[in-house]
C-alpha cells in the first residue's frame, strides 16, 4: 500500500490493523523504544479502549522476545517491534518475534524504515504481516512511503474517499515519488551488503576512537546495529550544545532523531534503556552514508576533540552566580 511517509505507513499498520483485528481483542503490545508514530498511534488507540502493553528492553535497547511471548494474550490483536532502531540502531530479534506471533496468532507489524537500506526485507523470513517502508531512508524522493501488507490481513484504511490501492488508502498517488521510491530500494538492496560491509568498518573506527575520548559513551547495543549508526552519550554536556559547536566544526549531527528535532524532552528510547535524564540530555548520534569515507571519520573525531575540550573549558571558566 503506497503512503505518503514512513509516518504514514505506521498510523496505517497500528490504527488500520488494530481497528479490524478488534474482534479478536483490544489489546496491543508494543516495545517501548518504537518510533513515536508507533507509539503515539498505540497512545491514540489507549484512549479508544484498547489496552497496550509496552515492552521493556534491556540497556542496549534490545526487545526480549520471551517478554513478547509472555505478553501477548488470546485477545492480543497486534504486535509491533521495530527491525532497527532510529535513534541508536540496535537491531532486534523480529525473525524470532515474529515466529511467536505466528505461533500465537497475533499480528505482527515491523517498523523496517530505518533498516531498509541496510538489512534484508524478506517478510516471510522476518514474519511480518505488516512493515513499513520510507523512501528517503533508502536515498529516494520524500513524501512517499509503503506498508507491505500480508494477504488475508485485517486492515482498516484510515483516509476515505477513492479506491486507490484497493481501497485500503485514498487520495491520488504521486507516481513520480513511487517511480523514485522503488529505483531507490532496488538500488539499495543490491548494494546492501557491500556498503553494509564498508560502513560497519568506518562505524567501528568512529565508535572506538569518540569513546576513547573522556565521558562518551556508547548507546544501543554494541554489535547487532546498523552499520551506519553511531550513537553516543556524553558527561556533562548538553546535546544541542555539542551539535551547535560540532556544526561550526563542518560536521552535521544530531541529539536524536530528526523527528525530534528541538524536543525538550530527553529521548525516551534513552530513557527506556535505563539512562538517566541527565545523561540522557547529552546525547548524540552521527550516521554514516554512501559519501562517507575514512578522512570525514578523522575530521570528526578531531573535531570531537576540539569542541569538548573547548565546551568543558567555557564552562570551568564560567564564574558562579552570585549568592543572595
Amino acid at each position: 500500500v503506497i503512503t505518503g511517509g514512513g509516518t504514514e505507513a505506521d498510523n496505517l499498520a497500528i490504527k488500520g490493523a488494530a481497528w479490524a483485528a478488534s474482534a479478536r481483542g483490544r489489546e496491543l503490545v508494543i516495545s517501548s523504544v518504537e518510533h513515536k508514530a508507533v507509539t503515539q498511534s498505540a497512545a491514540v488507540m489507549e484512549r479508544f479502549g484498547f489496552a497496550v502493553t509496552w515492552l521493556s528492553v534491556d540497556r542496549y535497547g534490545t526487545v526480549d522476545p520471551a517478554a513478547v511471548e509472555s505478553a501477548i494474550r488470546d485477545h492480543t490483536a497486534l504486535v509491533s517491534v521495530m527491525y532497527a532502531n532510529n535513534e541508536v540502531g540496535t537491531v532486534q530479534p523480529v525473525a524470532e518475534i515474529g515466529a511467536i506471533c505466528r505461533a500465537r496468532k497475533a499480528l505482527f507489524h515491523v517498523d523496517a524504515i530505518q533498516a531498509a537500506g541496510y538489512l534484508a526485507l524478506d517478510v516471510d523470513a522476518l514474519g511480518a504481516d505488516l512493515l513499513s517502508l520510507s523512501a528517503h531512508k533508502v536515498n529516494g524522493p520524500k513524501g512517499v512511503g509503503a506498508l507491505f501488507v500480508r494477504q488475508g490481513t485485517p486492515l482498516l484504511t484510515q483516509l476515505s474517499g477513492g479506491s486507490q490501492e484497493r481501497q485500503r488508502r485514498a487520495g491520488t498517488e504521486n507516481v513520480a515519488g513511487i517511480v523514485g521510491f522503488a529505483r531507490a530500494l532496488e538500488l539499495a538492496q543490491q548494494e546492501r551488503v557491500t556498503e553494509a560491509a564498508r560502513l560497519t568498518q568506518l562505524r567501528d573506527r568512529l565508535i572506538a576512537e569518540l569513546t576513547a575520548l573522556p565521558g562518551v559513551q556508547l548507546t544501543g547495543h554494541p554489535t547487532e546495529r546498523l552499520p551506519n549508526n553511531a550513537s553516543f552519550v556524553v558527561d556533562g554536556l548538553e546535546g544541542g550544545d555539542l551539535v551547535a559547536a560540532l556544526d561550526l566544526e563542518g560536521i552535521a549531527a544530531s541529539t536524536g532523531s530528526a523527528c525530534t528535532t528541538g524536543a525538550a524532552d530527553p529521548s525516551h528510547v534513552l530513557l527506556a534503556m535505563g539512562i538517566q535524564p541527565a545523561a540522557a540530555n547529552g546525547s548524540l548520534r552521527l550516521t554514516l552514508g554512501h559519501g562517507s569515507s575514512e578522512e570525514d571519520v578523522r575530521l570528526t573525531v578531531e573535531a570531537m576533540g576540539r569542541v569538548l575540550e573547548r565546551v568543558r573549558g567555557a564552562g570551568e571558566r564560567r564564574p558562579e552566580a552570585a549568592s543572595v
